[in-house]
């Protein structure tokens, strides 16, 4: 199917600015070991006896793994409420079938090995494409669909958002196991997902439609992509749905940190959509920089220090949250956006359990705990 590119444009130029969408992926876990079950086809069913659900539900990759969808909201109010009410009710059709929900950026106590692919055609071909790479991606994330009306301001957008990527990383880091084992990294989700698959991580800087366009039109004229998705970026132009979509932020224990991340998502995007519409100078930062704090983010999450390169100094990465919050301040006001974050992130409160000899099923499950009681908090209307 070829891409195109024509009505991809026109998508753009039609879109409504700051339009969100939630996209949220949680574990499919047995409720007495915390160990990954491959349900979600058997939860997907069920679902469809449900409207709400029959639309928002959708699988990522693995039979373990379920994401739940808001949809298109008007703003990031409209979609905070549409994306709790359709937890609301994914907690409770897993819960009426005896499957626990978890929500970190990997699993502590699962083998990928033991993991199954999902039965569909677009899993299939990823299966066949990229083996090794994607049976190794057990991995959970929280992205953010935000409008940007007009095609070349969409990717200008992305280009001014490169180096808020690692700050935002920072602040979402809950993931410190990989292969059951404490990593020694705050992010391992980011490490076994962004440092391992194609056409991931940070993207280049492309300063035009026609300049990103290009770029697609050679990856499918050289059968290196057969569908936009294949393009994995932390951030990248959302040709289907007209947005820009961040995708950089591991998933959250608690959705109070979920809906604060996704607030500030929204608060970022928009701000350099003002910045842009404004004019203002543009911190084209090579890849090279960028993932310098994207390593940092990585490794010590908010216990490091990440670098301000229009300073050439270092400073507290537990300040990344307050920084992006002065910066966004002006059309946080504008949207209503207030978001709060706890002292300690995901990353944190693991690795505070961790450093007094818990073992990884003790840390998993205070995660459990705190997911179980807050994701299914608001009534269903």
């Amino acid at each position: 199917m070829a891409l195109d590119l024509f009505r991809a444009r026109e998508t753009f130029d039609s879109s409504t600015d700051f339009t969100v969408g939630i996209e949220e992926e949680f574990h499919l876990l047995d409720p007495a070991t915390l160990r990954l079950v491959p349900r979600f086809e058997e939860l997907q069913a069920a679902a469809r006896e449900d409207p709400v659900l029959a639309e928002s539900v959708a699988g990522e990759l693995i039979s373990s793994e379920i994401e739940i969808r808001s949809g298109r909201g008007e703003d990031i109010h409209d979609a905070l409420a549409r994306q709790r009410d359709r937890r609301r009710r994914l907690f409770a059709l897993a819960g009426e079938r005896g499957v626990a929900l978890g929500a970190t950026g990997t699993s502590p106590l699962s083998d990928y090995r033991d993991q199954r692919i999902i039965d569909t055609e677009h899993y299939r071909r990823l299966d066949e494409e990229l083996r090794y790479v994607a049976w190794r991606n057990n991995t959970w994330s929280l992205h953010v669909h935000v409008g940007v009306g007009g095609a070349d301001r969409a990717v200008r957008v992305c280009d001014r958002l490169r180096p808020v990527l690692p700050l935002l990383l920072a602040v979402s880091a809950s993931s410190p196991y990989v292969d059951g084992r404490d990593s020694g990294l705050h992010s391992g989700r980011s490490e076994i997902f962004t440092r391992t698959f194609p056409r991931c991580g940070v993207p280049d800087a492309f300063g035009s439609w026609d300049a990103f366009a290009e770029y697609l039109r050679v990856l499918e004229r050289t059968n290196s992509i057969i569908e936009f998705t294949q393009v994995w970026w932390s951030i990248r132009p959302h040709i289907g749905f007209g947005t820009v979509e961040v995708r950089i932020c591991d998933a959250q224990s608690t959705a109070g940190e979920s809906e604060a991340l996704a607030g500030l998502m929204v608060a970022c995007v928009a701000q350099a959509a003002r910045d842009e519409d404004e004019g203002a100078p543009l911190d084209d930062l090579p890849p090279r920089l960028v993932e310098e704090n994207v390593w940092r983010a990585i490794r010590y999450g908010q216990d490091g220090r990440l670098i301000d390169f229009a300073r050439l100094e270092e400073y507290p990465s537990r300040e990344a949250s307050t920084r992006l919050l002065e910066w966004t301040a002006p059309v946080r006001a504008e949207l209503g956006i207030e978001p709060a974050f706890p002292e300690l992130n995901g990353a944190q409160r693991q690795r505070r359990l961790i450093d007094t000899g818990a073992p990884p099923a003790e840390v998993f499950a205070a995660t459990v705990r705190e997911t179980a009681q807050t994701y299914a908090t608001e009534v269903v209307a």
